[in-house]
């Protein structure tokens, strides 16, 4: 079993900054994505940011600028820098993970793991 667990989320003023953190932990073989996502209350969760192992980001146009997403493959955790924040940016933060789990290769298995979620609001 994969967790992730997020962390960082809190009270912002508008034009601010925060940084979240994800890490995942367990019995991980690898880790091929890692993503933020976000969901406000009435709302279908959203993509903000997701790269690749190989570091390839992407990002939804209202963050573009603003947010970056990073990695340490080592570790297994990923981190979204934000700036520049707005009060339409307040929601619950995920994060989620995507690889496969697995100490021997007849045990491996794919997976895709969510986080608790982290709030973050941004007044204006």
């Amino acid at each position: 079993q994969v967790q992730v667990v997020e962390s960082g989320g809190g009270l912002v003023q508008s034009g601010g900054s925060l940084r979240l953190s994800c890490a995942a932990t367990g019995n991980i073989f690898s880790i091929d994505s890692l993503g933020w996502y976000r969901q406000t209350p009435g709302k279908q969760r959203e993509l903000v940011a997701t790269i690749t192992s190989g570091g390839i980001t992407n990002y939804a146009d209202s963050v573009k600028g603003r947010f970056t997403i990073s990695r340490d493959n080592a570790k297994n955790t990923a981190f979204l820098q934000m700036n520049s924040l707005k009060p339409e940016d307040t929601a619950v933060y995920y994060c989620n993970a995507e690889g496969r789990s697995g100490s021997s290769p007849w045990s491996r298995r794919s997976f895709s793991s969510w986080g608790q979620g982290t709030q973050v609001m941004v007044s204006s």
